[in-house]
Protein backbone atom coordinates (compact mmCIF):
# COMPACT_ATOMS: atom_id res chain seq x y z
CA UNK A 1 0.00 0.00 0.00
CA UNK A 2 1.32 3.55 -0.63
CA UNK A 3 1.69 6.20 2.17
CA UNK A 4 -1.01 8.48 2.03
CA UNK A 5 -0.66 11.79 1.40
CA UNK A 6 -3.56 13.34 3.17
CA UNK A 7 -6.37 12.40 5.08
CA UNK A 8 -8.65 12.79 2.43
CA UNK A 9 -6.83 10.48 0.34
CA UNK A 10 -7.18 8.07 3.53
CA UNK A 11 -10.57 8.79 3.88
CA UNK A 12 -11.06 8.14 0.07
CA UNK A 13 -9.71 4.78 -0.13
CA UNK A 14 -11.51 3.16 2.57
CA UNK A 15 -14.53 4.63 1.71
CA UNK A 16 -13.55 2.74 -2.15
CA UNK A 17 -12.53 -0.03 -0.21
CA UNK A 18 -15.99 -0.40 1.92
CA UNK A 19 -17.59 -0.10 -0.94
CA UNK A 20 -15.93 -2.91 -2.53
CA UNK A 21 -16.72 -5.04 0.69
CA UNK A 22 -20.61 -4.24 0.11
CA UNK A 23 -20.82 -4.57 -3.13
CA UNK A 24 -19.27 -8.16 -2.92
CA UNK A 25 -21.85 -9.45 -1.02
CA UNK A 26 -23.96 -12.51 -1.68
CA UNK A 27 -27.35 -12.90 -0.09
CA UNK A 28 -28.00 -16.72 -0.53
CA UNK A 29 -30.24 -18.48 1.39
CA UNK A 30 -30.82 -19.18 4.41
CA UNK A 31 -30.45 -15.08 4.77
CA UNK A 32 -29.41 -14.19 8.25
CA UNK A 33 -31.67 -11.57 10.52
CA UNK A 34 -32.05 -7.82 9.97
CA UNK A 35 -30.54 -7.66 13.13
CA UNK A 36 -27.95 -9.56 12.82
CA UNK A 37 -27.06 -8.04 9.40
CA UNK A 38 -26.57 -4.77 11.55
CA UNK A 39 -23.88 -6.55 13.63
CA UNK A 40 -22.03 -7.71 11.16
CA UNK A 41 -21.87 -4.59 9.17
CA UNK A 42 -21.31 -2.09 12.77
CA UNK A 43 -18.38 -4.74 12.97
CA UNK A 44 -17.06 -4.01 9.49
CA UNK A 45 -17.07 -0.19 10.15
CA UNK A 46 -15.65 -0.78 13.19
CA UNK A 47 -12.21 -2.72 11.43
CA UNK A 48 -12.34 -0.72 8.69
CA UNK A 49 -11.74 2.57 11.12
CA UNK A 50 -9.32 0.73 13.37
CA UNK A 51 -7.08 -0.06 10.32
CA UNK A 52 -7.05 3.25 8.85
CA UNK A 53 -6.95 4.53 12.30
CA UNK A 54 -2.71 3.72 11.97
CA UNK A 55 -2.79 5.82 9.18
CA UNK A 56 -4.07 9.32 9.91
CA UNK A 57 -1.99 12.14 9.47
CA UNK A 58 -1.51 15.43 11.41
CA UNK A 59 -2.19 15.98 15.31
CA UNK A 60 -4.15 14.84 17.39
CA UNK A 61 -7.51 17.65 16.46
CA UNK A 62 -6.89 16.51 13.27
CA UNK A 63 -6.63 12.64 13.49
CA UNK A 64 -9.63 12.97 15.66
CA UNK A 65 -11.59 14.67 12.86
CA UNK A 66 -10.76 12.57 9.92
CA UNK A 67 -11.79 9.14 12.03
CA UNK A 68 -14.74 11.18 12.54
CA UNK A 69 -15.65 11.47 9.04
CA UNK A 70 -14.23 8.04 8.01
CA UNK A 71 -16.69 6.32 10.47
CA UNK A 72 -19.61 8.88 9.40
CA UNK A 73 -18.75 8.41 5.77
CA UNK A 74 -18.97 4.23 6.57
CA UNK A 75 -21.94 4.43 8.75
CA UNK A 76 -23.55 6.07 5.57
CA UNK A 77 -22.61 3.17 3.35
CA UNK A 78 -23.56 0.89 5.82
CA UNK A 79 -26.97 2.13 6.91
CA UNK A 80 -27.64 2.20 2.93
CA UNK A 81 -26.30 -1.46 2.42
CA UNK A 82 -28.67 -2.19 5.38
CA UNK A 83 -31.82 -1.02 3.56
CA UNK A 84 -31.28 -2.39 0.31
CA UNK A 85 -30.95 -5.45 2.84
CA UNK A 86 -33.81 -5.27 4.04
CA UNK A 87 -35.27 -5.01 0.92
CA UNK A 88 -34.01 -8.09 0.01
CA UNK A 89 -35.48 -9.77 2.92
CA UNK A 90 -39.05 -8.53 2.54
CA UNK A 91 -39.06 -10.05 -1.25
CA UNK A 92 -38.38 -13.09 0.06
CA UNK A 93 -41.17 -13.08 2.59
CA UNK A 94 -43.41 -12.31 0.48
CA UNK A 95 -42.51 -15.24 -1.95
CA UNK A 96 -44.64 -17.98 -1.45
CA UNK A 97 -42.11 -20.93 0.17
CA UNK A 98 -41.21 -23.79 -1.68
Amino acid sequence: MTPFQTNKDLISTGVKEFNVLLDQQVFDDPLISEEDMKIVVDDWVNLYTNYYKKHVLGEQQEQDRALKELQQELSTLGNQFLAKYRTILKSKESQPSS
